[in-house]
């Protein structure tokens, strides 16, 4: 079985290979896409791709045309032998790294590790989600190829404040999380805590996606996909993130961008993403009492959401790829 998988990823690469000199396109993203609910990895790049169309740029997915002029690969979600097979030394190969994965997910799985030798292979600049991200790589002594940092955006045809619901102090207060993973560390053991220790005489709370543990007051969403992910950010108004090491939080970024205040773990690049329109916790505890705050100053909080667009961030990115 697995000789024929080796061979059907052969035949697949040099089928990549010999297209690309039929084809023609400006940038190629080398990334596994996966289809809607998926994480937000996936999402930002559609967005991005999607400018970069609106530009009038020729966008590719994973092989290298004759004429294209510059390469993003994604992490480590791509072919790695097909990147290095169509390699063309006429253009510009872009690395998008976010992570430490290891540490984001708990284990030393050797991911960065090999994150960090095809960086080397095969890189000319490496875009870093975060200041966090690249600071914590370099504690664990990886160097990354002229690294940049640029922050990811929302899509601004689906994420907007546009209909969002009106605040009120005389209703219940609606708070909202949301994940795609069952990672531990995506903070189910805080959101647990407040499932039995929130005032749900004061709040309800929705949870969109998947998580390990069962709620007995907290409403469970399955995993939708980011149109009704938008829609319901809108019917909410706090938006609260526990996940650990998160490098920078797409669902975040989302959330805010929809207009929801935020309370957050203080981990990763949470607060390089909020800044002052929200407030951060060490432990579920302090929670309560940072809701108090957000509440009493909702609008101020609001007002200060503050994020690169999607037509900013993609501008950057065209850049760094040497395309404007």
């Amino acid at each position: 079985m697995a000789v024929k998988i080796g061979l059907r990823r052969k035949l697949s690469n040099f089928l990549a290979l010999a297209q690309g000199y039929f084809t023609s396109a400006d940038l190629s993203i080398f990334h596994e896409f996966e289809p809607p609910p998926a994480g937000g990895g996936h999402q930002f790049l559609r967005a991005l791709m999607k400018q970069a169309g609106a530009k009038g740029f020729r966008v590719e997915n994973n092989r290298i045309a004759r004429t294209t002029r510059a390469c993003l690969f994604n992490s480590f979600n791509f072919d790695e032998n097909r990147l290095l097979l169509t390699k063309r030394p006429s253009a510009v190969y872009v690395h998008r790294v976010d992570g430490p994965i290891d540490i984001y997910r708990g284990w030393d799985g050797g991911v960065d590790r090999g994150i960090h030798s095809i960086n080397r292979k095969a890189a000319d600049k490496t875009i870093f989600q975060s200041r966090y991200s690249l600071e914590k790589h370099l504690e664990l002594g990886m160097e990354f190829r002229n690294p940049v940092v640029i922050m990811n955006a929302a899509d601004p045809e689906i994420f907007h404040p546009r209909g969002r619901v009106t605040f009120s102090r005389d209703r219940k207060i609606r708070l909202i999380a949301t994940s795609w993973s069952l990672n531990i560390n995506k903070g189910a053991p805080v959101y647990q805590w407040l499932d039995e220790n929130l005032d749900w005489e004061r709040f309800e709370f929705t949870f969109v996606g998947q998580i390990p543990v069962q709620f007995r007051n907290i409403r469970m969403i399955p995993p939708v996909d980011s149109y009704k992910l938008a829609a319901l950010l809108r019917q909410h108004d706090i938006y609260v993130t526990a996940s650990k090491n998160d490098p920078c939080s797409n669902s975040l970024i989302e959330a805010l961008t929809c207009g929801l205040p935020a309370i957050y773990l203080q981990s990763g690049g949470h607060p390089e993403i909020v800044k002052q329109a929200g407030a951060g916790f060490e432990a579920a505890e302090q929670i309560p009492q940072l809701l108090e705050q957000i509440v009493n100053g909702y609008e101020s909080f609001q007002s200060n959401i503050s994020l690169p667009s999607i037509e900013e961030v993609s501008g950057e990115y065209l850049k760094i790829l040497e395309l404007l």
